[in-house]
This record gives C-alpha cells, sequence and structure tokens, in this order.
C-alpha cells in the first residue's frame, strides 16, 4: 500500500486533525496568527498525527479523545522546525519561504514558542499525568538533542555513536511518543503501548537518515531545499562520518570542510557532494536506515493482526524507501 492511498483511507480522521490543528494555533494576536498559520498551510506529512490515531486503534478508539495527543505532538513538531529555521538561517521549508524568512528572527522563535505553549495547553484536556510527563520528557530530550547538533556543528572527530544519540533524541522519540501516546490515550495495554514506542523508535531513527540521505542525494524540487543544506550548516550527518572513515577520502573532506566553514557556508558545496556521493557513506547509511526498518517491523510481531498493525508495516515501508 502506498502512503498516498493509507492517507485516502484515513481521510476523515486525517482531515478533521488538520481543522482541529487549524483551530488550536487560532490566536487574537494577528501577527501570531498569521505566522502560525503560514507554517500550518505549507504543508507536511503529518506523521506524527498518523501514527498517533493508528496507535489509538489498539484499543478503545475515540477521536474526541485521541485528539488531545494527535495535535499537541503535531505543534510540537512544528514549534521545533520554526526554532531549526533560526538556528540554521533557512530560507525554504516545504518549498515555502520560512516565518523567519519572511518576517524575522524574533518573530519566529516567539512564534514557535507560542505553537509549543498551544501544545501543553491542549494536552491538559486529557486527565492522565503519564501522559504529559511523556510529552514534556519528549520535548526537553527534544531541546537536548538541538543543543547537541551546534555543540558537533563541523565536528569532524565525531562518532557514529554521537549522531545516533542525537537523532534519537531530534527526531526518533517524538515518533515513538506518537505511537506510545496514540496506545496510552486509547487505554490500550501496557506492553501494547510499549511495543509501538520501540517500533516508532526505529521508524523515527530510519526516517531521519534517509532525511540526511535526501539532503545529499536530492533535488530542491524533492526536498523542498537546496541539496547540501545540512554541511552548509555545519551539520555533519552519517552518510558524512562514514565518508570520512575513509583514508583516501579524509584529506579531501577536510579541505573542503574547512572551506566551508570558513565561508560559514556561504559558498558552493558542490565539490563536497560530489566526494561524498562517491564514498560508501551513502550506501552504508542506507544499510543502516534498511536494518532500523526491518527492527521496527519486527517491533510490530506481536501486535494484534488488525488492519492498523498492516499501516504500520505499509508506513515503516514507505519510510525506508521515501524520495521525498
Amino acid at each position: 500500500m502506498k502512503l498516498l492511498e493509507l492517507y485516502a483511507k484515513m481521510k476523515r480522521d486525517i482531515g478533521y486533525i488538520e481543522k482541529e490543528l487549524e483551530r488550536s494555533i487560532d490566536a487574537d494576536h494577528a501577527v501570531l496568527r498569521e505566522t502560525s498559520l503560514h507554517l500550518l498551510k505549507a504543508g507536511g506529512k503529518r506523521l506524527r498525527p498518523v501514527f498517533v490515531l493508528l496507535g489509538g486503534k489498539f484499543g478503545q478508539y475515540d477521536l474526541e479523545r485521541i485528539k488531545h495527543v494527535a495535535v499537541p505532538l503535531e505543534l510540537i513538531h512544528m514549534a521545533s522546525l520554526v526554532h531549526d529555521d533560526v538556528i540554521d538561517d533557512a530560507q525554504l521549508r516545504r518549498g515555502q519561504l520560512t516565518v523567519r524568512s519572511k518576517w524575522d528572527n524574533r518573530i519566529a522563535m516567539y512564534t514557535g514558542d507560542y505553537i509549543f505553549a498551544k501544545a501543553l495547553t491542549i494536552v491538559t484536556k486529557l486527565n492522565n499525568p503519564a501522559i504529559h510527563q511523556i510529552m514534556s520528557k519528549a520535548i526537553m530530550e527534544m531541546t537536548i538533542g538541538e543543543m547537541e547538533q551546534i555543540r558537533f556543528f563541523y565536528n569532524s572527530r565525531q562518532k557514529v555513536r554521537d549522531y545516533l544519540l542525537r537523532i534519537k533524541r531530534k527526531t526518533a522519540l517524538l515518533i515513538a511518543v506518537s505511537c506510545q501516546l496514540g496506545a496510552i490515550a486509547a487505554n490500550a495495554p501496557e506492553r501494547t503501548a510499549r511495543q509501538l514506542y520501540s517500533f516508532g523508535y526505529y521508524v523515527g531513527m530510519a526516517f531521519q537518515i534517509r532525511d540526511d540521505l535526501l539532503d545529499l542525494c536530492g533535488t530542491e524540487k524533492e526536498i523542498g531545499k537546496p541539496p547540501g543544506s545540512d554541511i552548509k550548516q555545519g551539520n555533519m550527518t552519517l552518510p558524512v562520518i562514514y565518508a570520512l572513515q575513509e583514508d583516501k577520502l579524509r584529506p579531501q573532506l577536510l579541505k573542503e570542510l574547512e572551506m566551508i566553514r570558513e565561508r560559514d557556508g556561504q559558498t558552493d558545496v558542490s565539490a563536497f557532494l560530489d566526494l561524498i556521493r562517491g564514498s560508501a557513506g551513502l550506501r552504508r547509511a542506507e544499510e543502516l536506515a534498511n536494518r532500523y526498518i526491518d527492527k521496527a517491523i519486527h517491533a510490530l510481531d506481536e501486535l494484534p493482526d488488525i488492519q492498523a498493525k498492516k499501516d504500520l508495516t505499509a508506513i515503516a515501508h514507505f519510510v525506508g524507501n521515501r524520495s521525498y
């Protein structure tokens, strides 16, 4: 099953969540309303709400209850993107001008703060401290992941382990808790929620690795931003770390990296990209992403054989092979 087919099947519930997202960020302040809606209208895969909805299928599925998890998790993701774009000085997001580009950095930061606050307000409508604790911890870990990414900018000595811990915090945890909290909100068995968390974690790790591969190999039309954006910002991703382990390539890569760093990313990175594309780094990163997808599917083995299990498997395959 293709992702679009799955979304079409869930169209009613996804559409409802989309309307709730728009309603949730309505603000009395005109600028905050405009900036928040600008980001929302730029689109996105809405993977986190979909994971929440599918996780809820393993319990007592009640959209009116589950929305209080699905909407906040997507808002947290959106807020983090606004802040990311300020840190990265990004001009485009999903092919559209970023909030900081269309307005300025100060407005973008306050927009992100506002969206974060709205997320926390909505989830309090569920009288379940465990949900609040899990979500709050995920936000905290995301923040640490972002700080770690900054700390490792242009660091050619970092290890694969450093990268994996960083993307676990930055990306995988929010996807993992999306699957988990959908189940918890639907009063599914605790073991089921744990298994769904494991599935989401492995899918999230693969998702970020694929994202990093696309930044090096995709086109601007496919990824909605110029290829090589990560390295221009100093972000050393898995294929680059692997490529730096190759003795023949390392001196050339270090030379290109130093040039990019000295010019603060304001330079042509095509030579650097050619070196990475000619290395074994891409293949090794793709192999690791595929191993994570295999682990994700295996994590579903003991779950009930309902349609949601098949749908989660289909999403895992999409993540493993996505080109956008």
